[in-house]
């Protein structure tokens, strides 16, 4: 088959590489020019994808990124993998999938399976797509992303899919593509099913972090470990789920993905009290770390050192979205501390460059990559740590 992806970020570019190793021509578009040069080049921006392994589907002419929008005209398959972020209120942004509606609907003249892997609440596929594009010749299907950047256990093929669309054969179709390069292709009754379902996925975890998140202040007002009582509870060989609490959460999934299911509730009437409060809770957790390090740092951090170890939004990979190390970098030189940060694998962010791990006064960990020295961090005069991993430590 000949596919068009549009967007080649961590979605697209996961799904581009996928498809391209199951034998299928694959185009790359893009708006960022930088980013498809790069491509191009054999760079790989993401975890999980090396430079050699896109430098062969380049030289195979499997695989090209463009900026060229006609060049999605004549394609089999056409993915939208695009960003669907929140606006500067929290509210649900469609306006990059809007963006590749509209560039399907001046660019692609011939028959087309249309599949939307870009995560957004239940109808997007027929209300904000279908019905925009308005062209009965296409095929419509939605199948949700999946991907988990930096993890080695769960990857494209081996996650399961799910596939919901507009017709039997649209599913069909989407299901003949899927199953190219992915192991389980799971259909659902209507694409509402299938955008239900990934939102849920990860509203699930949100609120579960919430809760581990909201007793671990429980925890430490009582004088007891909250780590050691989740500990404890997971012993429980039923019934219990263990999440770790933290400084909040990050990523492009679940600080947003719960906003848009609320989202969709509020319009249909149904009041998300539950998904709402989760949200307040996390996003609350930058400034209970802070508040707990002025504490343990004596009562005020005015004038000290702090370098912020860990600015990515989780172990192990490169991603700076929605991290909570940026409201726990804001508060604290609010509160009059010279603040660096130290993460090699984001290197810089934010206008700013990876500081080298010294004898800070304070030092913050948000996020432990494995390539940090744990003797490095304990330079520090004290070390408050929000991951559970630095002995000793003081800590959520």
């Amino acid at each position: 088959m000949r596919v068009a992806i549009i967007g080649q970020g961590y979605v697209g570019l996961t799904i581009a590489v996928g498809a391209a190793g199951a034998g299928h021509v694959v185009i790359g578009f893009d708006v960022d020019k930088e980013l498809v040069t790069q491509l191009n080049s054999g760079l790989s921006h993401i975890e999980g994808i090396s430079d050699s392994q896109l430098k062969g589907f380049l030289s195979s002419s499997s695989y090209t990124a463009t900026t060229d929008a006609s060049s999605v005209n004549g394609c089999d398959v056409v993915v939208i993998a695009v960003p669907t972020p929140l606006t500067e209120s929290r509210e649900p942004d469609l306006s990059f999938v809007h963006a590749a509606v509209e560039l399907i609907q001046n660019n692609v003249k011939t028959p087309t399976l249309i599949i939307n892997e870009s995560t957004s609440y239940p109808g997007t596929l027929r209300k904000e797509i279908a019905a925009r594009i308005n062209s009965t010749q296409h095929l419509y299907a939605s199948s949700p992303e999946r991907v988990d950047p930096g993890n080695t256990q769960w990857g494209t093929k081996n996650t399961p899919r799910l596939i919901g669309g507009l017709t039997t054969e649209a599913v069909s179709k989407a299901k003949e593509f899927y199953s190219s390069f992915c192991d389980t292709v799971i259909e659902v009754s209507s694409p509402e099913v299938a955008e239900a379902a990934k939102i849920f996925e990860n509203t699930f975890r949100q609120v579960n972090i919430a809760l581990v998140n909201e007793f671990a202040q429980i925890a430490d007002a009582l004088g007891i470990s909250g780590r050691e009582v989740l500990d404890a509870a997971a012993t429980k060989p039923y019934g219990f789920m263990e999440f770790n609490p933290g400084p909040g959460v990050g990523g492009h999934c679940i600080p947003v993905d719960p906003t848009y299911l609320a989202y969709v509730a509020n319009e249909v009437g149904v009041p998300a009290t539950f998904i709402k409060r989760a949200n307040e809770v996390n996003l609350a957790m930058p400034a209970y770390v802070v508040k707990r390090v002025i504490a343990g740092a004596g009562g005020s951090v005015k004038g000290k050192s702090v370098v912020v170890v860990g600015v990515s939004y989780k172990a192990n990979v490169a991603d700076t979205r929605e991290t909570p190390a940026a409201s726990v970098i804001d508060l604290l030189r609010g509160a009059g501390a010279s603040v660096s940060w130290h993460d090699p694998l984001v290197g810089s962010w934010r206008g700013e460059s990876s500081a080298e791990l010294g004898a800070s006064d304070v030092a913050v960990v948000v996020t432990k990559h494995d390539v940090v020295s744990l003797a490095d961090i304990k330079k520090s005069a004290y070390v408050f740590d929000c991951t559970g991993l630095i002995p000793g430590a003081d800590g959520i």
